[in-house]
């Protein structure tokens, strides 16, 4: 389920867990980004496998963060964020994209994080935290 859940557990207090959706057509990539992100964060990961899986799962609840590939087959990561963010509901979500090659230009005027492939988990989380917070 997207959004806040509340408290995890008794130990962790007032930890919110946020919902993040991974997009990724690799399905071996992108699960295991949803495995760490699961693990090493307090927060819960859901994979789409392409752009249209993530257009149907966004529907049901709202995600906190977006994390694409740029590469996508149908539309690629740029094109679903600006399909994504004329929603009203999803405009505020900020997105972080990942690829080996991406357009820098249009990522920027976009305001969008960037992270390139192949990437270092603990840099890849850190950037989900700064964005997430």
């Amino acid at each position: 389920m997207f959004g806040a859940r509340g408290p995890t557990s008794p130990s962790e207090g007032n930890t919110i867990v946020k919902t993040i959706l991974v997009v990724e057509d690799d399905y071996m990539i992108g699960s295991l980004l949803v495995e760490t992100i699961t693990q090493e964060t307090p927060h819960h990961a859901l994979l789409a496998t392409n752009s249209s899986q993530a257009l149907q799962m966004v529907h049901e609840c709202k995600p906190s963060l977006f994390l694409f590939d740029y590469r996508l087959p149908h539309i690629n990561g740029l094109e679903l964020y600006d399909l994504l963010h004329t929603t009203k509901e999803l405009e505020e979500v900020p997105v972080l994209l990942i690829s080996a090659s991406f357009p820098f230009e249009e990522a920027s005027k976009r305001n969008i994080m960037l992270i390139q492939k192949p990437f270092e988990l603990d840099d890849l989380l850190r950037n989900i935290e700064r964005l997430i917070a």
